[in-house]
């Protein structure tokens, strides 16, 4: 069975102004489906082409890596904002944790936008959990993702160029301002309490 686009919880007009209609349709509809796309023509001829995403992405090397991570990365992407992120704030649980890691939410914010302003050229910036709880920062470069090594994603901005472009050209800070403001803690929360990496792949058969 192939992988298709994934079902996101909100129209694509619905991000509008943080992330308008014809970002959504060049990055959802054109980027995120080219990595699909290749992925399931990768998989054709693969032992691996009746594994989960998951699977693909921990067990996979070179181009069939990189668009596995991407298809998954952009799919975890889409779940991390939200049209209704003035409903939502970080659970209990979360709250704490992260006021134990960075000193509250306000300050994760500030070292999460500075991270994710450091990361040299394309790639993502990620909230990750590790096996004891703890909660960390972490930049990966261009496909990389954070599940390789274990670690469970809360939140992540994709830093690529093609991801602000066109609604913030060369403004990344002004991308990041108005992301930040669109988080969906709901999601996180989920992500903290659930303990596991979340699944693509249900997203995307």
């Amino acid at each position: 069975m192939s992988f298709q686009l994934p079902k996101i919880p909100y129209e694509q007009t619905a991000l509008s102004p943080t992330i308008s209609k014809e970002t959504m349709d060049f990055h959802f509809g054109k980027h995120h489906k080219a990595y699909i796309d290749n992925l399931n023509k990768l998989l054709e001829d693969s032992p691996l082409k009746s594994a989960t995403l998951e699977e693909i992405v921990n067990k996979s090397s070179g181009g069939m890596f990189n668009n596995a991570a991407q298809a998954w990365n952009h799919t975890f992407y889409w779940y991390c904002i939200s049209p209704n992120s003035q409903d939502y704030k970080p659970s209990d649980n979360l709250d704490k944790e992260l006021t134990k890691s960075f000193g509250g939410k306000d300050k994760f914010l500030e070292q999460f936008s500075a991270s994710a302003m450091g990361n040299f050229g394309s790639g993502w910036t990620w909230l990750v959990k590790d096996s004891s709880g703890k909660l960390s920062i972490v930049n990966t470069s261009n496909a990389d993702t954070p599940i390789t090594k274990g670690l469970i994603p809360l939140l992540t901005v994709d830093v690529w160029e093609h991801a602000y472009y066109i609604d913030y050209r060369n403004a990344r800070k002004g991308y990041l301002d108005a992301f930040f403001k669109s988080l969906n803690w709901k999601f996180a929360s989920e992500r903290f309490d659930a303990n596991e990496v979340f699944n693509c792949t249900a997203v995307m058969k």
